[in-house]
């Protein structure tokens, strides 16, 4: 019996221990942690103030569905909020209720398992041409940048999920002054991104052939610059902040997580959250959390993953916690671009995020909002602008006037018309009208030269 059984129990020893392995430094997997908070806490924030979005469910369930992924896709898979769904459940008027919230995101989990099982996912994902994908990534990447520009520049209003109109005071303690501090601190640390993976291969900042000891001196302390976790330094500063700027939270906060309960969701309930919210985010869900985000595995850690395992991922989270009232998330490119940015290298990364949101939820519950109501909005502008670049740069592969000219329709239609759904629709079309003219082409020319060679024979 031992025999049989302690190979099992070694191999499953073994593919933990590779889960549970550092790719990069301790303080680099901890920097690339919250390196998506950027969208996550101000859409979290949103929810929880204007639709009463249960705030501890949230943490608790988000936490264990960081920890899952990390060990099931051993990269940084982001965990965050469906923005579709949460956009059309502040914005618009009424404004959607927890039920209708939940009816939207599991409506959505239910169609992307459906793709996934089916095999539907993975025909799509090998089907959908890479620069109309690229151009998905492209309007991602620049719409979070844009949004990260308004956080740091104005004034953000939590009612409408919309930076306000009026600009940001310089001084204070989310002002912009401290915003340009940290953005001026992170890009000094971590540079253009890349230096951490050319240390040691003698690329990127670190391409200099010179043994000098001028070289070698700009070397080592580019190496010291790039193993600053800065987006962890950051975020811990906005969390002291918060104390600093409302110290009545200590009285607020309230230890013990919150009751769970079931949500009851009624006939009309999904109804209006599939209408309302669910159709403009299923087409958002296929692009963005499944197909770019197994591109961009691809390109960043040289891993594509199955387009079936990550929608399924998708579709099992939120088939579980959204009836518990927590908060529909997915799969997102420029959340995997952000920890990758500020250096999240392995599954672990994530895993810490996830034991940290556990520990809050349990230990705060819903009154961890108060904490969340005072974070320098700035700071999140900041981290959010990093992980929108990195996602955008996604498309620097696009060699050819072709496929750049099919991209960047494909991202202005996305960009212009809010719809990732529509700039993909027209990068499909321009994509086989370009074939359809190479094939047209070639056609004539070999019906030209039949005919010029049947007189001859």
């Amino acid at each position: 019996m031992e025999t049989t059984t302690t190979p099992l129990l070694h191999d499953r020893c073994g593919w933990l221990r590779r889960r549970l392995r550092l790719k990069n430094p301790l303080s680099s997997e901890l920097s690339g942690a919250v390196g998506d908070l950027g969208t996550f806490i101000p859409i979290v924030l949103t929810l929880t103030l204007v639709s009463n979005l249960d705030l501890s469910a949230t943490l608790i369930f988000t936490g264990f569905y960081n920890i899952a992924t990390g060990l099931l896709f051993d990269i940084p898979m982001p965990v965050q909020p469906m923005k579709s769904i949460a956009a059309v459940a502040v914005s618009e008027t009424p404004h959607l209720t927890p039920s209708q919230i939940a009816a939207a995101g599991a409506s959505t989990a239910a169609t992307l398992l459906l793709l996934g099982t089916t095999g539907a996912m993975s025909f799509l994902y090998n089907l959908i041409p890479l620069p109309v994908v690229r151009g998905v990534q492209l309007s991602q990447g620049l719409q979070f940048a844009f949004t990260a520009i308004k956080y740091v520049r104005f004034d953000y209003d939590t009612a409408t999920l919309k930076p306000s109109s009026s600009p940001r005071s310089w001084l204070g303690l989310d002002g912009l002054i401290l915003a340009l501090a940290a953005l001026l601190f992170i890009i000094l640390s971590t540079g253009s991104g890349n230096d951490r993976d050319c240390a040691g291969d003698g690329d990127g900042d670190f391409a200099e052939s010179s043994t000098t000891n001028e070289t070698q001196s700009r070397r080592r302390r580019l190496r010291l610059l790039s193993s600053i976790p800065s987006a962890l330094i950051v975020f811990l500063l906005g969390l002291v902040l918060c104390f600093i700027r409302d110290p009545s939270i200590f009285k607020d906060l309230r230890f013990g997580p919150s009751k769970f309960k079931i949500l009851k969701i009624t006939w009309d309930d999904w109804k209006i959250g599939f209408v309302r919210a669910a159709i403009p985010q299923i087409p958002l869900s296929v692009l963005n959390s499944v197909i770019a985000v197994c591109k961009l595995s691809n390109d960043l850690f040289d891993k594509e993953l199955s387009a079936t395992t990550v929608s399924v991922s998708v579709g099992m989270m939120n088939l579980i916690g959204c009836w518990f009232g927590a908060m529909p998330v997915c799969h997102g490119a420029g959340g995997l671009a952000g920890q990758y940015r500020f250096g999240a290298r392995s599954g672990l990364s994530v895993i810490f995020l996830g034991v940290g949101k556990l520990v809050v939820g349990l230990v705060f519950g819903n009154s961890f909002v108060r904490i969340l109501s005072q974070f320098p909005i700035g700071i999140l502008g900041v981290l959010l602008l990093f992980a929108g670049i990195e996602l955008a740069m996604a498309s620097k592969d696009m060699n050819t006037k072709e496929d750049s000219f099919i991209m960047l329709v494909c991202a202005a239609v996305s960009m212009t018309g809010s719809s990732a759904a529509l700039g993909f629709g027209c990068g499909v079309l321009l994509y086989l009208l370009l074939k359809l003219r190479t094939l047209d082409s070639s056609s004539v020319a070999l019906f030209s030269r039949s005919t010029d060679v049947s007189p001859v024979a």
